[in-house]
């Protein structure tokens, strides 16, 4: 019996196709003010030709300072403008260009100089409508934890109660060395002092805002300065008293009211 072998094509096995590796991508530097904007400043800064300096502006500084505004105004909500964001933002580049002039790469870097400068002006221009604010108000949001007005009420009266700052910052102003003896923490309590003094020109009392300019001003850490502030809160609890029963306030030099 012949048997016929059947010969079978054999399969061809295609190959399991090349894995297509997606390219990665450079992931672009997040550093939008270092020391290339660093160093362009100082260029900008050195240089007495208008032409030159635009230039240098324009092409090594004006991204940064765009980015910069932007980025400070998000990060730390100074939204309570009466106006839009964009010309906010406008107006703190304009500022920060001002500055240009008067910084010097020898204290400190660029970044660090800009985001004091940047954030002061937003401080004392933020929110028109806390014009309005009383004075009582001013003094309530120093208060870390809770709400001094719930515990101690204050007249409505503007004159009352500018007459008693003007008065309480005399108290301070004889007493401050007796009653804190470390130098940090005087320099802290004069901060907080310094922006009662300046209260006509601070637009914008909320206690985020104190904190960070009271930081900026005595580079102290949130904790310390709360711990100062609790302890001018216990003077002024007496002051006010006084002040509501007699109408004034003893700002000798004594040294202590407790």
């Amino acid at each position: 019996m012949l048997m016929t072998n059947k010969t079978s094509k054999a399969k061809s096995v295609k190959p399991p196709p090349k894995p297509k590796f997606k390219k990665k991508r450079k992931k672009k530097s997040k550093i939008y003010f270092g020391t290339p904007v660093q160093n362009a400043i100082i260029r900008y800064n050195d240089s007495d030709k208008p032409a030159v300096k635009n230039r240098i502006y324009k092409e090594h500084i004006q991204i940064a300072f765009n980015k910069f505004a932007e980025n400070i105004i998000h990060t730390f909500k100074f939204y309570y403008f009466d106006y839009p964001l964009e010309e906010v933002k406008h107006e703190v580049v304009a500022f920060l260009v001002m500055q240009m002039p008067k910084y010097d790469s020898s204290k400190g870097r660029a970044f660090s100089y800009f985001s004091v400068v940047g954030k002061n002006w937003l401080i004392l221009h933020n929110n028109n409508n806390y014009k309005k604010m009383k004075i009582h108000d001013q003094i309530t949001v120093l208060d870390y934890k809770r709400n001094i007005t719930s515990e101690q009420s204050l007249s409505d009266s503007d004159t009352f109660n500018i007459e008693f700052v003007d008065q309480m910052l005399e108290y301070w102003d004889n007493n401050i060395t007796n009653i804190f003896r470390r130098q940090k923490d005087i320099l802290v309590a004069d901060s907080v002092l310094e922006l009662f003094r300046r209260r006509k020109n601070i637009d914008n009392f909320n206690k985020k805002a104190l904190y960070i300019m009271i930081r900026e001003m005595t580079g102290s850490n949130t904790q310390h300065i709360t711990r100062v502030i609790n302890q001018m809160k216990n003077y002024y609890f007496s002051m006010m008293e006084e002040f509501q029963q007699g109408g004034k306030i003893d700002t000798a030099n004594t040294g202590s009211i407790f």
